[in-house]
């Protein structure tokens, strides 16, 4: 069978573990070639390393998308690389907890630069390079896609500022869509539930165990999961816009 995105270019952030490294797995297996863009270089060299065994493209793209200029310019050496840039997937992301009370302001600064910032700034030296793929495409149609969380639909206590930066980054997706979706650039959002990666690790002591009380019993999803939900969005033909996908744990409640 054909690989369905043989001849593009997808570009994705947090690529160095959890959904990122899934999703540039997911999408290379598709044909595309995988621009992994992270700050763990050593981690981005090994996903790339086991991309190539498997007769793929990678390219390594080192850089703290929170700084402007950094973005932009990953972006464009992805492009002049790799030679254009069909689907960006903007999986990058903090998650701090906590009432709001007692929760340290770096804390905040961190969600709001990653969670917000960085996916803009990608995004807009994303965006011309997408419009032009979805003209010159062999599938005539490019993606940008949007990994938020359960936490853009659902505000709880001790979530504030995930929650505002998830509702914002889900208010900008939609928003986006109508603005580029006349010209076959197609925006979407998933919304993961409880998902087995790194983000809980960096939670502060105390913080981090009321999380896995909470989450006790659960069976997570995995990277995975949410790598399928991703591969099956940029995969539909263009006349298929799959503009939102929420998934939860089985048993979630929130």
């Amino acid at each position: 069978m054909t690989a369905r995105l043989h001849g593009t270019v997808a570009l994705v952030t947090g690529a160095s573990s959890g959904i990122g490294a899934a999703t540039a797995s997911a999408l290379a297996a598709e044909g595309a070639a995988v621009a992994l863009l992270g700050r763990r270089r050593d981690r981005l060299e090994d996903l790339a390393g086991k991309v190539r065994a498997e007769g793929g493209t990678a390219l390594v793209v080192e850089a703290d998308i929170t700084d402007q200029q950094r973005a932009a310019a990953a972006v464009e050496r992805v492009v002049a690389e790799l030679g254009r840039l069909d689907t960006v997937v903007n999986n990058a992301g903090s998650m701090g907890v906590g009432p709001v009370a007692d929760s340290p302001l770096e804390e905040w600064e961190r969600m709001v630069d990653i969670n917000v910032r960085g996916l803009l700034y990608v995004t807009h030296a994303a965006v011309p390079h997408l419009l032009r793929a979805a003209e010159d495409s062999p599938r005539k149609v490019a993606d940008l896609v949007n990994i938020s969380s359960t936490a853009g639909r659902v505000a709880r206590p001790g979530t504030a500022v995930y929650n505002m930066t998830k509702f914002g980054v889900n208010g900008f997706t939609e928003a986006l869509r109508q603005e580029v979706m006349q010209k076959r650039v197609r925006v979407s959002v998933v919304e993961p539930g409880t998902v087995e990666t790194e983000l809980s690790s960096h939670l502060r002591d105390g913080v981090r165990e009321a999380v896995e009380r909470q989450v006790q019993g659960l069976e997570l999803l995995r990277p995975e999961d949410i790598a399928d939900a991703v591969s099956y969005i940029v995969t539909r033909d263009r006349r298929v816009a799959v503009n939102e996908i929420l998934v939860r744990a089985a048993e979630q409640t929130w």
